[in-house]
């Protein structure tokens, strides 16, 4: 009986393993991780963003954008920032952005204009080389930006057709930055919802709360930024020659 006593514990061990990994692959995680995955791969995708403050002044920094993505090529975002508009295209792991005095700069050149720490107007600033918060960095498209989001949060849950939970005090902080330099930050907090159609992306949000200390300034953000997947497969890319030239 030893030998079919051994082969039965192996067999119930063997199917013990099995349905663990069935439920870590069945995990919220990794259904939206997978979603995220799955936008990614598909020939090209146009996206809306739109953030809402619901008190406070994060309306003063971030506005909407929209943008158009295509696999393997250029990807092209056009967003406002206060009362100023500014354009960005990447192609791999570089971009390069055009704020108000129509220059075309690389990410290099932006982060060369942060250095030097220049004023508002022409030249450096909101209105010249630049351009906003996060100037200088890669551009994150929304199949990134979801599946960094996954790996941010604490847990999701699915409820109502979406998948939603918390993000990690340091997720929340990274949001609230918009990736900028010198910002102090306090009582940060997040959450995030996603939601799956056919196994794709369809929209995500979050939504940040908490304080900035920027420049001796106190700003009080309680703000949902919405994106929005349209035209999975029918976007066309369309580039100005200008950053065609600094890529």
């Amino acid at each position: 009986m030893k030998p079919l006593t051994h082969s039965l514990g192996f067999a119930l061990a063997i199917a013990s393993l099995t349905t663990v990994a069935l439920n870590a692959a069945d995990s919220p995680k990794d259904t939206v991780k997978a979603a995220a995955k799955a936008l990614g791969e598909k020939p090209n995708y146009s996206y809306n963003s739109t953030p809402k403050s619901e008190g406070g002044q994060g309306s003063r920094f971030i506005g909407p954008s929209e943008g158009k993505v295509e696999k393997g090529g250029f990807a092209y975002v056009k967003a406002t920032v206060g009362e100023n508009t500014f354009e960005t295209v990447r192609k791999g792991e570089k971009s390069v952005s055009k704020g108000q005095d129509g220059t075309w700069r690389t990410a290099e050149e932006l982060r060369e204009a942060f250095a030097k720490g220049g004023g508002a107007k022409k030249g450096g600033g909101q209105g010249g080389g630049r351009g906003f918060f996060g100037a200088g960095r890669t551009l994150r498209l929304p199949a990134e930006q979801a599946a960094d989001l996954v790996d941010k949060s604490t847990e999701l849950k699915e409820a109502d057709g979406a998948f939603a939970g918390d993000l990690t005090t340091e997720g929340a902080k990274e949001l609230m930055s918009f990736g900028g330099q010198g910002l102090q930050i306090s009582g940060a907090k997040a959450s995030v919802k996603f939601w799956v159609k056919d196994g794709v992306l369809s929209k995500y949000e979050y939504h940040t709360q908490g304080s900035i200390s920027f420049n001796g300034n106190d700003i009080d953000i309680n703000r949902t930024t919405t994106i929005e997947i349209k035209d999975v497969g029918t976007t066309t890319v369309k580039v100005p020659e200008e950053a065609k030239a600094k890529l």
